[in-house]
């Protein structure tokens, strides 16, 4: 049995979270951490956390929407961290890929959020695109705080930073992609690692094209258990230790 640990499981995606459940759980998949982005987003997670056993929830402003949220949003993110349910401050962080001007006000999103994280003492999912040493400095200013690096794709190097720094790393379906670097450093940071989707974004070889589905995390399992020669009940023990490490309140 897989856990995701990271998709979006919004209605604008799709038509039947029932029915993407349901193939989920057909393919060994137990349960789903679904995360919020924005206030609309936010509101959705917790909604699903109240219909859905199997889900729990995430919370939290990412940076791409830094000119759009207002100080609500944040009350908003201290009124979801005392549900029992909401895991996790994410999916935040810094991405500089579409422009650089606001940087600081990223900075500073982003460390609010990191201090809301450390005031309730719950981890951090973090989204960090062509903005990595910034990221790496930030996160050292809350030490106490730890997490996991969404959608991990960077070098060997940097992988051990986090580590070491005691994040996990969230893995996802660019390690199945041809022309992808990330399966080689698997080896070696396997005992770090975690599971996910980023549905319904990242879908995996052989399916890119359609829209990604938490079913799929068998699909990658099973490509990082083939490429690093050890059983998928090997790899399920692994990430669930991890998984465990990370998020104290499922």
């Amino acid at each position: 049995m897989f856990v995701d640990t990271h998709c979006h499981l919004y209605q604008e995606y799709y038509d039947s979270i029932d029915e993407v459940i349901g193939r989920a759980q057909e393919n060994h998949i137990k349960t789903f951490f679904v995360a919020g982005c924005d206030r609309k987003s936010n509101e959705e997670v917790m909604d699903l956390c109240e219909q859905y056993d199997s889900i729990y929830g995430c919370v939290g402003i990412h940076p791409e929407n830094v000119e759009s949220y207002v100080p609500q949003d944040i009350e908003f993110l201290n009124e979801c961290v005392c549900n029992p349910k909401v895991i996790a401050i994410g999916e935040i962080g810094l991405d500089y890929h579409y422009t650089k001007e606001n940087k600081e006000e990223q900075n500073i999103l982003f460390e609010r959020q990191l201090m809301l994280a450390e005031e309730y003492g719950l981890p951090v999912v973090i989204h960090s695109r062509e903005a990595t040493q910034d990221t790496i400095d930030i996160l050292r200013k809350y030490p106490d705080v730890k997490g996991v690096i969404h959608s991990f794709s960077g070098s060997l190097e940097v992988a051990k930073i986090y580590i070491q720094m005691g994040y996990k790393l969230g893995i996802n379906g660019v390690v199945t992609f041809k022309n992808s670097h990330l399966k080689e450093l698997l080896p070696k940071v396997l005992d770090s690692i975690i599971l996910e989707t980023d549905s319904p974004y990242l879908t995996p070889h052989p399916y890119r094209g359609t829209r990604n589905e938490p079913k799929y995390v068998l699909d990658i399992a099973k490509f990082i258990a083939e490429y690093c020669d050890i059983s998928l009940e090997e790899l399920a023990q692994i990430t669930e230790k991890n998984i465990k490490e990370i998020f104290k309140k499922c």
